[in-house]
């Protein structure tokens, strides 16, 4: 079985990611089973920080790489928390830390309240490889009143996608991946390890 490094300690992401590559014979293992650090995102874009971290995993483990940066963002803040969406809410902040800073942020908006999940997906065969593979993928929706479901992770719950009324921590993990910026983004990675020769 291949084994791919997820450049990430996010029990949520590894959960999706092994759900989707194992079914191509493909084992994802979490950096933090090497011993990887977390890697400093000191970029400014989606993509810098995913580069960033997928090279990190692959020179220490030496393995094939995938590192995945995503975000929330906002159309009336400007478009954050963005790049910024996982420490939100301050450094170490928990999901629901990071989400009711959010919530607080738009008390006073009823009425613009559109925003997307953006994924950007990287796979780098070795830490010096000169050509990643870049998915990107967005998810449409609005930003909820208030939290709701107890499944997926991150902003999850105050995220209302578009067309539909629930959040989507009240959608299933297999009608989430069918319709997320994540599900979208590894399908469109999928197909580009297809190509090359990746997965069989």
């Amino acid at each position: 079985m291949n084994k791919i490094v997820l450049a990430s300690g996010n029990k949520g992401k590894l959960k999706e990611f092994a759900e989707i590559l194992g079914k191509f014979g493909i084992e994802v293992l979490p950096q933090s089973q090497f011993n990887v650090e977390e890697v400093p995102e000191t970029g400014t874009t989606f993509v810098e920080n995913a580069i960033i971290k997928a090279r990190h995993a692959a020179k220490i483990t030496g393995l094939a790489a995938i590192a995945d940066d995503s975000g929330l963002e906002v159309d009336v803040l400007g478009g954050a928390p963005g790049i910024y969406s996982a420490r939100y809410g301050g450094d170490n902040a928990s999901d629901s830390d990071n989400y009711n800073k959010l919530l607080a942020a738009l008390k006073e908006t009823s009425a613009q309240r559109s925003a997307r999940f953006q994924c950007i997906l990287v796979y780098m065969r070795h830490a010096d490889d000169p050509t990643p593979i870049i998915c990107q993928a967005a998810w449409e929706g609005s930003i909820a009143f208030e939290p709701k479901g107890d499944n997926g992770h991150g902003y999850d719950p105050i995220f209302i996608p578009e067309h539909h009324q629930c959040s989507a921590a009240q959608m299933s993990s297999e009608e989430k991946n069918a319709l997320s910026h994540r599900g979208k983004a590894m399908q469109l990675l999928l197909a580009e390890l297809q190509a090359k020769g990746v997965l069989g």
